[in-house]
């Protein structure tokens, strides 16, 4: 694993953009709930700590991770966010399901990212194992959820700028 040893989570406030009047979305799966709780809280707490208000967090929870890019598309067609995050956790099993929830999520992503106007940030864990998944949480290797908070915060700017 790319990221074996590491905590990637730490970030300079001092490097990111003024997001006091920013707005974000947090598109949030159930599935694996244990996983995307520690996920959501993590982007949550970084965008709070980055001078976004509260007030201007949107969740939206969806049943699972092929779902969220149709939340994705929901509140993007709102037009009245600076990012949206996309958050979930497919943990491989003994079938192909995972190849194609994994595939059919990064796919629809991505095709939004394309014909939207407002950027959405992948916050999907795609691991081996449960252990994988709580390692990147906010165990050992950090929460992932707090480095798509950072990368919500540049793609809004870059959106304004």
């Amino acid at each position: 694993m790319a990221t074996a040893g590491n905590n990637l989570s730490a970030y300079n406030k001092e490097n990111l953009p003024d997001a006091r009047h920013m707005r974000f979305g947090l598109v949030v799966s159930e599935w694996n709930a244990r996983i995307t709780e520690n996920l959501y809280e993590g982007a949550k707490t970084c965008l709070i700590e980055n001078g976004v208000a509260l007030e201007n967090i949107t969740r939206l929870n969806v049943s699972g991770a092929f779902e969220l890019p149709y939340g994705a598309k929901k509140l993007a067609q709102q037009n009245s966010f600076d990012a949206i995050i996309v958050i979930g956790c497919v943990i491989q099993g003994d079938t192909r399901h995972f190849d194609f929830v994994c595939q059919g999520v990064t796919h629809g992503i991505a095709h939004l990212n394309i014909i939207q106007e407002t950027p959405i940030i992948f916050c999907v864990l795609t691991d081996n194992t449960l252990q994988q998944s709580i390692d990147r949480s906010g165990g050992k290797h950090g929460n992932k959820g707090t480095e798509a908070a950072v990368t919500a915060l540049k793609m809004g700017a870059i959106k304004n700028g």
